[in-house]
């Protein structure tokens, strides 16, 4: 991290009412550079043993290619677009064997040395920037109602819960070529959050909700209070939940 500064992470991650957990998350420190690291977030789909296989591999993809990566010298948008790419070719090939067609949402960011931050997503898993206790950037919903919202035949409000908020128009796994979307953030301040989600999580708060919690508690207790209040929220249908929150913070 940039001079005078320290990163606070925290994941958390919850079955929720499923019988199965296929959401998985991690937070990975560079093995050489320090103040470098990759945040990973995947929402398996398509039975026990294929959302969960394949949101396996978005993980150890991440891991394995993350490792290779050198800040100074290699270009951090291409390789996010590796891991997507490379972990959607593994999972078409467990396709081979699973229970039923293995997909899986993924968020990824990145935070370098210099304080400057790399997303990508594909999916309706998000990511989110807060910063002076608001939410100022977050990535968009590759997914039917997002699309719905795009072309003003619904609000942002009506998305919330809509009965086809679970149709996915890109992930990794499909027959196609996932549909990613790349993010960039110059500088990251002290007092500045990033926060991916599965929509476990998200469905069930504002953004001005997200802003104030993850501004007034530390991440770990962010984690738990969110996870705790989704849980309460869902009312007994709630789908898996995962995050990772990294706070950045003055020494």
């Amino acid at each position: 991290m940039a001079t005078g500064y320290r990163l606070l992470a925290s994941t958390g991650i919850h079955k929720g009412d499923r019988d199965y957990q296929q959401d998985q998350v991690g937070i990975f420190t560079h093995p050489r550079v320090s103040g470098c690291l990759l945040a990973v977030l995947a929402d398996g789909m398509g039975g026990r043993s294929g959302g969960r296989k394949a949101s396996d591999q978005v993980m150890l993809t991440a891991r394995q290619i993350f490792e290779r990566f050198s800040p100074d010298t290699d270009d951090a948008p291409s390789m996010l677009k590796q891991i997507a790419h490379e972990a959607h070719i593994v999972i078409r090939l467990t396709a081979i064997s699973a229970e039923q067609e293995p997909h899986s949402t993924i968020a990824l960011f990145l935070i370098n040395p210099e304080s400057d931050s790399h997303w990508l997503h594909s999916g309706d898993s998000r990511i989110h920037h807060f910063s002076g206790g608001r939410m100022v950037k977050r990535t968009y919903d590759h997914s039917y109602v997002q699309a719905l919202v795009d072309r003003g035949e619904i609000t942002e409000e009506e998305a919330q819960s809509h009965p086809q908020s679970n149709i996915l128009m890109g992930c990794l796994g499909t027959e196609d070529d996932p549909q990613v979307s790349i993010e960039y953030i110059p500088t990251l301040k002290s007092g500045d959050v990033l926060m991916s989600c599965s929509d476990g999580l998200w469905h069930y708060f504002t953004p001005e909700e997200l802003a104030y919690v993850v501004s007034s508690l530390s991440p770990r207790e962010a984690s738990e209070f969110l996870i705790e209040k989704a849980r309460s929220r869902a009312k007994g249908g709630g789908d898996n939940i995962s995050l990772a929150i990294v706070r950045i913070e003055d020494i």
